[in-house]
C-alpha cells in the first residue's frame, strides 16, 4: 500500500478496528435491551386485554411468569464522534457484569421475545402486531456480530480457565 493511502499510524490498524467494534457492542446491547422491553410491554399489554373464558389470560400463572424477564440496565453509554477517548469503557458498561458483557443483552432480549411470542400464540404471526418481525430481528443477535457459542467458548477458556474448545 502506498504511504499516501495510510490512515492513522502504521501497525495500529487492528486497534482501530477494535475501537469500531466497541461502538458496535454499545449499539447492539442497547438495541437488544430496547427490543426486549418493547416486546415485554406488548406481551404484558396483550395478556391484560385478551379475554378467554370470561377472564384475561394474564390471570394465569403460565402466562404471567414468563413475562417477568428482567432486562439489563438501559443506561445509554455513548460517545460523541469527536470524543478524545475510545468507547471501550462505555461499551463495557453497557451491561452490568464483566463476564456477560457480550451475551446478557442478547439473551435477555431473546427470552423476552420468546415469552411474548408464547403469550400471543398464533396471533404473534399476524403482521399487524409486529411481534414476529421483532422476534426475527432479536434472534439475529444470538448469531451476529458474534455468535453466542463463540462468546461462551471465550468465557470457558479465558474466564473459567478451561482448555480452548475450538
Amino acid at each position: 500500500m502506498p504511504p499516501e493511502n495510510l490512515i492513522g499510524e502504521e501497525g495500529r490498524g487492528f486497534r482501530y478496528i477494535l475501537d469500531g467494534m466497541n461502538a458496535e457492542r454499545i449499539l447492539v446491547a442497547q438495541e437488544c435491551i430496547g427490543d426486549g422491553r418493547w416486546l415485554l410491554n406488548k406481551g404484558i399489554e396483550y395478556a391484560k386485554e385478551r379475554i378467554v373464558f370470561d377472564r384475561p389470560i394474564g390471570q394465569n400463572q403460565g402466562v404471567q411468569f414468563p413475562l417477568y424477564a428482567p432486562m439489563p440496565s438501559s443506561k445509554r453509554p455513548t460517545r460523541s464522534a469527536d470524543a478524545p477517548r475510545p468507547c471501550s469503557t462505555p461499551a463495557r458498561r453497557a451491561v452490568p457484569t464483566p463476564i456477560w458483557r457480550s451475551i446478557l443483552p442478547s439473551e435477555a432480549g431473546w427470552h423476552a421475545a420468546e415469552a411474548t411470542m408464547t403469550t400471543y400464540g398464533g396471533f404473534a404471526f399476524a403482521r399487524e402486531y409486529d411481534i414476529e418481525r421483532k422476534w426475527r430481528e432479536i434472534r439475529l443477535y444470538q448469531t451476529a456480530p458474534i455468535s453466542t457459542n463463540l462468546i461462551l467458548a471465550y468465557i470457558g477458556q479465558h474466564v473459567l480457565g478451561m482448555p480452548r474448545s475450538y
